[in-house]
């Protein structure tokens, strides 16, 4: 399994922004620009919270596990792989959706004396913050659950693999 990039991450985040900044500025010259949800921020700030959630239990298991503690409960490796995973995939999403917040938001923050168009923008920042946060949180429960590096193999004195 590949670690998270961060360069792809802040790729898609980048370009959601600006097609959605342009979809934004196309879609309120023939229309009404439809608002941003309240729940988008909250949605976001719980997914980063049930990550950080698992990403801290899994750490203390693992600490217990290697201090061989006598009630220290295992980690099936299977859980930790679906658990780095969905935290994978929920970055990869959390860019692609906080980057369109952004785009919007960026198009909202010229009718910032529209009380309606205010709010959005308030809901628009607090939602790229949430995915932030879960991206974040992603980053740390990968960390959490990487293997060490097999040091006698790989180490600098190890001769090279034929």
């Amino acid at each position: 399994m590949k670690e998270l990039r961060i360069r792809v991450l802040a790729g898609v985040f980048v370009v959601a922004g600006i097609l959605s900044w342009a979809g934004a500025r196309l879609w309120n010259s023939v229309g009404t620009l439809p608002g941003v949800p309240l729940a988008a921020p909250l949605a976001l700030a719980l997914i980063a919270t049930i990550l950080l959630a698992t990403a801290l239990s899994l750490r203390a298991r693992l600490k217990a596990q290697r201090e061989r503690q006598p009630d220290a409960k295992g980690v099936d490796p299977m859980m930790a792989a679906r658990a780095v995973v969905f935290g994978q995939a929920s970055a990869l999403v959390a860019a692609l959706v906080a980057g369109m917040y952004a785009g919007t938001g960026v198009f909202l923050l010229e009718s910032l004396d529209n009380p309606a168009r205010r709010d959005q923008a308030i809901y628009a920042g607090f939602s790229v913050l949430a995915g932030i946060a879960v991206i974040a949180a992603a980053i740390f429960l990968e960390r959490v659950c990487k293997l060490p590096e097999d040091d006698e193999h790989n180490g600098p004195g190890a001769a090279p693999a034929a």
